[in-house]
């Protein structure tokens, strides 16, 4: 039996997750991710390392944009098999594949009348990555699974296939592959991103106890969260310190659980009073359909969290919460006099409505930027959070003079102590452990941090490398 494991994206990096499965006669990709970072961006406008036509599945961990985000672009490019996952996964990936593809389209018209405009052309082309029509294409594959119930993909040779609770968004999966039968199978792990445990909203990340290889993520592979922290408090502070100072709080958030998990905070900080009632505009159209899908998959919650959806007392009947939809109601924020929370997409700042509220905000002494997610390299927030003193935005410089903030605790991801006692659960020494989903130095660390603390094998793959797996 021959396995060959390819890493096709996040290897040595944090986006672009891509790992593509050979066996059986099989071809079974895992995610296929968008890329981010400002230095690999080339890569979602390149070739794919394979043949689309010749994938039979995709199995895909979660939502999130770097791991299901060239969906469209694979089915335009001859994919034509099942895109399993969980149910949630399957309702949140529809909303964020569409929003990316007004992105690309919006993108590409700015890019266009930019350089018409200056007389030039620009480093890619002033066409989308894909279109809305081309992701509308792919949601006819998507195949729905549960979590906990076995799917077997063999071709005549047992393949089988089983997502279980990651712990990290709504519907977020680590994928068992297993394969073969009795003392000759192999079992390989895609853990897809980790989370931590005692969140709001979602259940503890699954443990396993047997597993011979495993392909881990190290996001947060070099460092370990300030679990001592607050958040309740500081983001209270920040909060009543703008707004005493007449400014707005600009909170640049992924649509997917950090907005929720943002206003849940602010929920909690007005229910106890100690904030004073605000206007808090969460100017995310996909944010607010993934609410809804929220309220949709409550089986999918922590418990408790659950139950108070159900019994309509969530943290999103929140007073003074105005979700935006149009592009008329966004632009009127920024005219509105009154200190405001600004909660807008994108996260790392790479595209959507908060580039504007940035552009109207980051140049004010009295207005904060809040940020509350994870700054890839190369990223606009990074840039912004790293102390640029100015900053490009849609084409046009800005001094940064607005007060930057950043909240720790919030993070979505498991660190380098969590992941290795996750890792531990394993009982038996694997045949190999694969550190990927990480920047160069964070998945190195992680993996010597690994290898120390347990003796076994570990490797950082690099991008398009094969391994053969025995």
């Amino acid at each position: 039996m021959e396995i060959k494991l390819n890493f096709l994206g996040a290897a040595q990096n944090v986006t672009g997750s891509r790992h593509l499965l050979q066996l059986n006669g099989s071809n079974i990709l895992v995610d296929c991710g968008l890329y981010q970072e400002r230095q690999f961006r080339d890569r979602n406008w390149e070739d794919f390392p394979f043949s689309p036509k010749k994938i039979d599945a995709v199995l895909l961990t979660h939502a999130h944009l770097d791991h299901c985000g060239l969906l469209p672009k694979l089915v335009r490019e001859g994919f034509d098999g099942p895109i399993y996952c969980t149910p949630a996964t399957a309702d949140i990936a529809k909303i964020i594949l569409l929003d990316s593809a007004k992105l690309q389209e919006e993108d590409a018209e700015h890019k266009r009348k930019r350089h018409e405009k200056e007389g030039r052309k620009g480093q890619y082309p002033e066409i989308p990555l894909y279109t809305t029509e081309e992701a509308q294409a792919c949601f006819l594959h998507f195949e729905p699974v549960s979590y906990n119930e076995p799917l077997n993909l063999g071709n005549g040779k047992p393949i089988e296939v089983t997502f279980f609770d990651a712990g990290h968004i709504l519907g977020s999966s680590i994928i068992k592959v297993r394969v073969g039968k009795d003392d000759s199978d192999r079992t390989i792990l895609f853990t897809g991103d980790i989370g931590k445990t005692d969140r709001p909203f979602v259940a503890d990340p699954t443990v396993f106890d047997k597993a011979d290889y495993v392909l881990i993520e190290s996001t947060y592979g070099d460092r370990i969260h300030n679990e001592n922290i607050d958040i309740k408090k500081v983001i209270g502070d920040i909060i009543n310190s703008t707004r005493k100072a007449g400014g707005n709080i600009v909170i640049p958030s992924f649509a997917l659980e950090r907005s929720q998990e943002v206003i849940y905070y602010i929920s909690e900080l007005l229910s106890k009073k100690t904030i004073k009632p605000i206007k808090i505009f969460l100017d995310s159209p996909m944010a607010t359909k993934i609410i809804e899908v929220f309220k949709k998959h409550a089986e999918a919650l922590e418990p408790e969290m659950a139950e108070r959806v159900r019994n309509h007392h969530s943290p999103f009947e929140l007073p003074g919460l105005e979700c935006t939809c149009t592009t008329e109601q966004s632009k009127a924020i920024n005219k509105i006099k009154k200190s405001a929370i600004i909660i807008a997409g994108s996260g790392m700042c790479t595209g959507g409505r908060i580039k504007h509220h940035l552009i109207s905000n980051i140049t004010r002494p009295e207005s904060t930027i809040m940020f509350v997610g994870y700054q890839a390299s190369g990223t606009l927030g990074r840039l912004i959070v790293d102390g640029q003193q100015k900053v490009r935005i849609m084409g046009q410089e800005y001094p940064v003079r607005a007060r930057i903030e950043r909240v720790n605790g919030f993070s979505a991801h498991a660190d380098k102590q969590e992941l290795l006692e996750w890792l531990q659960n394993i009982k038996t020494t694997p045949k190999g452990i694969f550190v990927v989903h990480g920047e160069t130095e964070s998945a190195k660390s992680f993996g010597d941090f690994v290898y120390q603390n347990t003796g076994w094998p570990v490797s950082v793959p690099a991008y398009l490398q094969q391994i053969s797996l025995n």
